[in-house]
């Protein structure tokens, strides 16, 4: 049985019930970490939640210039894809926090680390690859691979169940399942999952429809130094 638990938290519905679900299924210490990698506001939220929780060893670190330097710029000069064609916005991440968190496990004497991959993706292997990487010895809980809730309603019923706060939209829906940080944003979830119907424009968080945008184009210069960028025109930038 795990002592002391790391666990990759982002605050959102899903590592919420994980985490209150490590706390039951192993009785034991559960310490948050959180990345700050550019995902915006909510990383503001996520101590007070944490707390809420029972959570008395919280770390949320700001990692954007090592994230930037080590691992986004490199992957521009490879031109990093999966498969060809498929952006790394949410891939590229991953390896950062599995090694920040290993390093804290190590800090905070705990055993064990945990993230909130599903048991389908390829997140889960980025994750536990970067895991066993950094410490061979660890032990990795995916809960996803081991508990009973097979759906976002088997969440929100455990999220009600135990008076753990549920994320709510403009609408005051429960939200799509979103993953950001400085490159990236991306919604999976509720009606994304039918391919026959056409994604609502509220859900680009970042862009505008076309039919908003003005007519006359802004014309952006990008300066590239031995294949990472460090201007944009011509305004240089750390």
């Amino acid at each position: 049985m795990p002592k002391k638990i790391v666990l990759a938290y982002s605050g959102g519905l899903d590592t919420s019930v994980i985490l209150k679900w490590l706390q039951k299924q192993y009785n034991c210490p559960v310490v948050t970490f959180t990345a700050d990698i550019g995902q915006g506001e909510e990383v503001q939220s996520v101590k007070g939640k944490a707390e809420l929780l029972g959570v008395k060893e919280i770390f949320i670190e700001d990692l954007k210039e090592d994230f930037i330097t080590n691992y986004v710029f490199p992957m521009f000069r490879a031109n990093a894809l999966y498969e060809g064609s498929y952006f790394l916005g949410t891939a590229i991440a991953r390896p950062l926090i599995a090694k920040r968190q290993i390093e804290i496990a190590k800090e905070v004497g705990a055993d064990s680390v945990a993230h909130g991959a599903t048991g389908k993706g390829n997140d889960q292997v980025r994750f536990e690859l970067g895991y066993y990487a950094n410490n061979p010895k660890i032990n990795v809980i995916s809960p996803w691979r081991e508990w009973e809730l097979n759906s976002r309603l088997d969440l929100i019923n455990f999220a009600e169940k135990y008076q753990i706060e549920i994320p709510k939209d403009k609408k005051g829906d429960v939200p799509f399942s979103t993953d950001s940080n400085l490159l990236h944003t991306s919604a999976e979830g509720k009606i994304l999952e039918d391919p026959w119907i056409e994604p609502p424009e509220y859900i680009y968080s970042r862009t505008k429809s076309l039919n908003d945008a003005k007519t006359k184009p802004d014309e952006i210069i990008i300066t590239f130094e031995k294949g990472d960028p460090i201007a944009i025109n011509k305004k240089n930038f750390k």
